[in-house]
Order: structure tokens, then sequence, then C-alpha cells
């Protein structure tokens, strides 16, 4: 029967709010998308643990074996390591469940209102500046060999955030998550920008050609509605393998062919592989790269004291939030928009210090710019598990202690006196 609501699908008229509700189908979707992201998160912390166990333990030498196997053709240059795989191969496929999300945000999502998106994109562009100005402000006053790490301490991993909210289990409201998601899919996309520009070597114009051909015929075919895996998977792999020879990270393959799938028509393509792949990335891709990425030697690497290793810790546990929580001000400084009804400022501090857990990007990025196990390379990963263990330390202090009022937001969130399976306040009454 018709309850006299509608179900609220875009902001009401009137003043702008900033961390405010957006539509319900949106909500419904990420919450999805977020119940996902928490398992995966809880898979790669017990790979990290397994990792850094193995690799300080006698046994040492058997996990450095491991991470050395190659496998793969040599004569097309890809028998790499299982190490190397993983960051280069597994890693595409997280970056490319990451660009159909981001697409479907801003052409089907609550951010294709350019007022909703212009929050997590400058807090993402904040959170990506500040914390690179203070790792390179404290190598600087060092030898200064860390310096090429600058962009160490820019991403956040999305996944490790949401199983320490899960761990926590604070009520943080859904509008929150909501943009923690968002800023974290906006964050990996400057991340992979970076890769391509900056951490490029050695760029081979025929082979990267090559791709893009490839990625144009695999972009064709998922434009008709084509979705048979024996066909796109195949074209894939080629895109990848490519990318890969072209001296451009591999990763960025994973990003382009996401950027080809359509998200609206009659057949939704980017959300039928996003629900496929997802799985396959937070619960295999990720936690396997943590593994193999994670096994740091602590012994013998500078400890904390070494420049690198501050410069990673003081980006993500002070870069990141300040960065995340100076930018979102800006939006509402020279905008009208106002911060939504309960919340203040310390909340997107807390954001801020769930998006200094910056791990499988940064530690990615600590191999491209220092040369997977050299020792700037262990110091700075070394940063990296620190200050992400300090980010989620403070993050769980400052949201505990504001749980008890996020619990009344979600307690009126998730209200529903109609019986209708939606909240009341995604709901307004009709004209």
């Amino acid at each position: 029967m018709p309850t006299g609501r509608t179900i609220v699908t875009q902001p009401p008229n009137g003043t702008f709010r900033l961390l405010g509700l957006g539509s319900w189908p949106e909500a419904r979707r990420i919450g999805e998308i977020l119940r996902a992201e928490t398992v995966g998160g809880l898979l790669l912390l017990g790979a990290t643990v397994l990792a850094l166990t193995w690799a300080n333990s006698p046994w040492k030498d058997a996990y450095q074996d491991l991470s050395a196997v190659r496998a793969g053709p040599a004569g097309l240059h890809l028998d790499l390591s299982l190490a190397a795989w993983a960051a280069d191969g597994l890693l595409a496929i997280f970056f490319f469940v990451a660009g159909l999300e981001l697409k479907r945000e801003f052409v089907a999502g609550d951010l294709r209102d350019l007022r909703r998106a212009a929050l997590p994109v400058t807090a993402a562009m904040g959170g990506m500046i500040f914390p690179a100005l203070f790792y390179v402000a404290v190598t600087a006053t060092g030898d200064g060999g860390g310096l090429r790490g600058w962009a160490v301490p820019t991403a956040t991993d999305i996944a490790f955030a949401l199983a320490v909210l899960g761990v926590i289990s604070t009520h943080l409201p859904g509008a929150l998550r909501i943009f923690l998601l968002t800023l974290a899919v906006v964050d990996d996309l400057l991340a992979i920008m970076i890769i391509a520009i900056f951490y490029t070597s050695g760029l081979h114009p025929l082979p990267l050609l090559g791709a893009l051909l490839v990625i144009a015929v695999f972009g064709a075919l998922v434009q008709r509605g084509i979705s048979r895996w024996w066909l796109l998977l195949p074209l894939a792999a080629v895109a990848w393998a490519l990318v890969h020879a072209s001296g451009v990270h591999a990763t960025v393959a994973g990003v382009l062919l996401a950027f080809t799938v359509p998200v609206r028509g009659r057949v939704d393509l980017a959300g039928r592989l996003e629900h496929r792949w997802r799985p396959i990335s937070a619960g295999f891709a990720v936690p396997i790269f943590a593994f193999f990425a994670a096994g740091v030697t602590i012994s013998g690497s500078g400890g904390l004291g070494a420049t690198a290793t501050l410069a990673a810790v003081v980006g993500l546990v002070l870069g990141k939030p300040i960065g995340i929580t100076v930018s979102a001000w800006l939006v509402q400084r020279f905008t009208r928009a106002r911060l939504a009804e309960g919340l203040s400022w310390w909340d997107v501090f807390g954001l801020g210090l769930l998006g200094g857990i910056g791990f499988t990007v940064s530690l990615l990025i600590s191999e491209l710019a220092f040369g997977s196990g050299s020792e700037l390379d262990n110091q700075t990963k070394i940063g990296v598990l620190a200050g992400s263990l300090i980010a989620a330390m403070l993050a769980t202090v400052l949201l505990r202690i504001r749980n008890r009022h996020y619990r009344l937001i979600c307690e009126a969130e998730e209200a529903d006196s109609d019986a209708d399976g939606i909240p009341d306040v995604y709901q307004r009454p009709a004209n």
C-alpha cells in the first residue's frame, strides 16, 4: 500500500550538508561493498601477521626463498618471482575493481552530483599532498636518500581501515562510512596516476600502443554488452602483459580496462563484473600481495630511528588526518555547505586517522621507489606498518569516544516504522 512517502534518490533542496545522507539505493549498495571489504581486511591482517612472523623467525630464509621462486614464460619476459607476480599481477585485479567502483560512483552513484563529489575528491587530494609534504620535510633532515619514496604515505587501505572498524565495533554512521570508502577509491585513482607518472622506468612506446589497442577492443566488446569470460579474460591478460612490457607499472592496465566498462544501460555490466571480481580481489589478490610484501626482517633495518621509517610514520599519522580535515574544512569554508546535523570536525579527523592506514598501495610504492628487499625499502615498509598501526590505534580511541553519539545517529538512520524495508530517514513526504 502507498505510504505517502517517496524514496530519496538525491539530496533535498536547501542548504547542502557535507557528509549528509545520500540516496537509499546507493547507501544499500555501498553497505554491501563495505561488508565484503571488512572480511577482506581481516584476511589482509592475517596475511600480514603471518608474513611478519615468518620473516622474523628462524625459518626466515625459507620465506625469502619462497618469495624469490620464479614462474612464467621466459620468452615473453614474464619469468617473474612470486612476489613480483603478486605486486604486478594480483594487484591489477585490485585496481580493476577500484576502477569499476570509481566509474560507478561518478556516473551512476551519488557522486554524479558535483556538490557531493567535491568533498571526497578534495579530501583525497589533501590526503595525498599533506603526507607527501610531511614525508619530504622529514627526509630533508636526513641524508635525502629516501626522498624518492615521497608518495609512500599518500595511499589509504580501505580494507584494513574497515577491518579496524569491524574490530572496534563502532556505530559509525552510514554517511561517514560512505565518505571513507569514496575517499579511498579516489585515493586509489590518484595513487595509480602517481605510479604511472613518477614510477615508470624506461617507457617503451610500441608495447604501450599495443596495449591501448587491445584495451580499445576490450572496450568495444563490453560497450556492446558482451561479457563472455573466455573472450574478455584473454584480452585483459594480453593488455596487462603489454603494459608490463611497456615499462608502465602493470596495475595501470586494471584501471584502464575498468574505465571502458559501461555503467548505465539495459545490462549493468560494471555491476556484474564488480560483484564477480570484488571477492577475488579482497579475499585472494590483496592478502597474497600483503603476504609477500609485508615480510620485512625488522632486526638490522635501523628500527624506527631510520629517516625513511620516521618519514613514513609522520606522513601517515600526521599528514593524512591533517590533510583530509583541512581539505574538508576548505570545502565547507568556500561553499555554502555545512556539516550534516550531529557531526563535528572531530569525526572528520577520526576518518582522517583511518585514512592513515596506508598499507597495500603504500607497500607497492615503496618497492617501486627503492627496489624490493633493499635497505630503504625495508625501512620504509617498517614505517608503513608502524604508521598504520599507530593511526589505527588513535582512530580507535577517538571513534570509541564518539561511539555513544554515533549510536544515536545510527538508531535514527535504521528506524523503519513503515515496515517497508526502507529506513524512514531516507524517505520524505510525497508532494
